[in-house]
């Protein structure tokens, strides 16, 4: 990317980032160029980052087999109808991440996750009923389960918000060259202590607590994204 492809990166520095630390990464998610965009910014100033695939991501080709080797963990994904045929499939995507986040608490390692759950395009964010403007609903669900799994060890949130400056944003327009500006804010975030070893599932006020500070977080990031349009004429 830093070869071939003349992109304007506009991006904050953060101190204090280390190789030896375990941090949680979350980035809003517009396009698949968001990932390698993501490692970019971070290469090199915290640990590989890891993410959740779903399992039948194995079969990309040479992809696939890398996220394998490099110990990606895969999980398998059961539709509301599968789990009602099946109920004893409505923990499994707890129990994966619970396995994947015992074999991270041994090395320093970046969990990278897309609190949206998903892309953004204006049809999901009128089905949804956003109350944000540019940003879907956050899903606290994987988070938590992530916090309550890796206990004191992961503290650190890197919340990054991606600004795309062109229209085209795709993988594709990326590697082609198409894309010509890119803004990303990195907000390093102290996750709080009452956060972390909890149990989403069975804990109440703790999925009700977890929920509001996210909403919080989502409220800023919008506001962000708005003050970096409205900075740069982007429409």
């Amino acid at each position: 990317m830093a070869m071939f492809l003349k992109v304007e990166w506009d991006f904050t520095s953060v101190e204090g980032l280390t190789k030896n630390d375990w941090y949680f990464v979350n980035c809003n998610h517009q396009s698949w160029s968001d990932i390698p965009i993501t490692q970019k910014i971070l290469n090199r100033k915290i640990p590989m980052l890891k993410f959740f695939l779903k399992k039948e991501l194995i079969w990309v080709p040479i992809i696939g087999i890398c996220w394998w080797a490099l110990d990606f963990p895969f999980m398998k994904r059961s539709t509301p109808a599968q789990i009602k045929k099946d109920p004893s499939l409505a923990g499994k995507d707890l129990e994966t991440t619970q396995k994947a986040c015992e074999k991270f608490k041994t090395t320093p390692v970046s969990v990278f996750n897309f609190l949206e759950g998903t892309r953004f395009t204006p049809e999901k964010h009128a089905r949804q009923e956003s109350p944000f403007t540019n940003l879907l609903k956050p899903k606290a669900g994987g988070a938590a389960f992530v916090l309550g799994s890796m206990g004191s060890q992961m503290n650190t949130m890197l919340d990054l918000t991606i600004v795309y400056h062109d229209k085209d944003i795709g993988p594709w327009d990326l590697f082609c060259g198409r894309i010509s500006k890119v803004t990303v804010h990195i907000n390093k975030i102290e996750i709080p202590k009452e956060f972390l070893g909890k149990d989403y599932s069975s804990d109440p006020e703790f999925k009700a607590a977890f929920q509001a500070w996210l909403n919080t977080l989502w409220e800023n990031k919008d506001q962000l994204i708005t003050d970096i349009k409205t900075r740069n004429n982007i429409n």
